[in-house]
């Protein structure tokens, strides 16, 4: 009879993270493991509380799924029985892994996708303005995530990193932190220093001025987009679409996402939360030939795990079998 475990693990950031609405020093995940003899399948979820999310909360909802589990529930059946989040991603995650070794069929085989490398953004968290240019020059990346959401001084935050790194390419993420005294000013001052693109400047609740709105700077949803269901409602709001397997509820869910909003003619960024190389292996398998790819997980954290993805600067291969899928 198959086995489920569940385990909260922690992991140090380097140095620290800070967006608009937080600021951490390390990252907290959850994994769900099946074991059947000595098949193991594992998948790592982010318990995120601007979701109402917890760590204590998304255990006890995967652990409810044990007689489930036990009982032989495939990845398939997984999508109706628990709805979009965090502990769906672990479990289904953890299935899609389970299922293959089970089967000898790798899950990129499983749903036809051809693995290559992927070019990844790396992060540069929020802060003073001259701290963010010598964090963006120091790194070496040339495809940089910047971190914004200030009532205050976001103009020159963006001024301040496209100085320091004339020749990268910029995406900015203001997680909801804008509003009607700045958006217009910092949406003006994204399209002066080369922005390809903004994520979610307002509030999901608030999101519909966007409509009304010219976008000098196309614009992504991701605090307003989950599944592939919610997708026809961002059209006309949004240019492009954040698909981040810990909101879709998994890897099966991600893999509509992205073909959902290809079909609405809409651009794709392939995001992740802040978790290990466990969390970013499954995410590739969505990542393959969409327009933007964010995940620089584990070059945030002061340690990864044994069975680490192999990054080369930015370059991000496939993940090898031993650590999933």
């Amino acid at each position: 009879m198959r086995q489920l475990t569940v385990r909260a693990e922690t992991f140090p950031i380097r140095g620290s993270f800070r967006i608009s609405r937080e600021s951490r020093t390390e990252a907290k995940v959850v994994v769900a493991e099946i074991t059947h003899g000595e098949l193991r399948g594992r998948g790592e979820c982010v318990p995120y509380p601007r979701y109402r999310e917890s760590v204590e909360g998304v255990v006890a909802d995967i652990e409810a799924q044990a007689d489930a589990i036990g009982n032989g529930m495939s990845s398939a059946e997984l999508q109706s029985v628990m709805p979009a989040g965090a502990a769906r991603c672990a479990l289904d995650c953890a299935l899609l892994d389970f299922e293959s070794k089970l089967s000898g069929q790798s899950v990129a085989d499983r749903f036809g996708i051809q693995l290559a490398p992927v070019t990844t953004a790396y992060t540069i968290s929020l802060g003073e303005p001259d701290a963010m240019a010598e964090a963006a020059a120091a790194c070496g990346h040339k495809f940089l995530k910047i971190k914004l959401g200030l009532s205050l001084g976001d103009d020159d935050r963006i001024r301040a990193v496209r100085n320091a790194v004339p020749d990268a390419l910029l995406v900015v993420d203001a997680n909801e932190g804008w509003g009607d005294s700045n958006l217009l000013r910092n949406m003006s001052a994204c399209a002066a220093a080369g922005v390809a693109l903004v994520e979610q400047p307002l509030p999901a609740v608030r999101d519909g001025v966007l409509a009304t709105l010219s976008h000098p700077v196309p614009i992504c949803a991701d605090e307003s987009a989950h599944t592939a269901e919610g997708i026809a409602k961002l059209k006309g709001r949004y240019d492009a679409v954040n698909v981040k397997l810990n909101k879709a509820g998994g890897l099966t869910e991600a893999l509509k996402m992205v073909e959902t909003a290809r079909a609405a003619d809409l651009k794709v960024m392939l995001g992740c939360m802040l978790g290990t190389s466990l969390a970013m292996a499954p995410a590739v398998l969505a990542a393959q030939n969409v327009d933007f790819v964010d995940l620089d997980g584990p070059l945030l954290l002061e340690r990864d795990r044994d069975e680490a993805l192999h990054y080369e600067g930015a370059l991000l291969h496939p993940p090898a079998r031993d650590l999933w899928g």
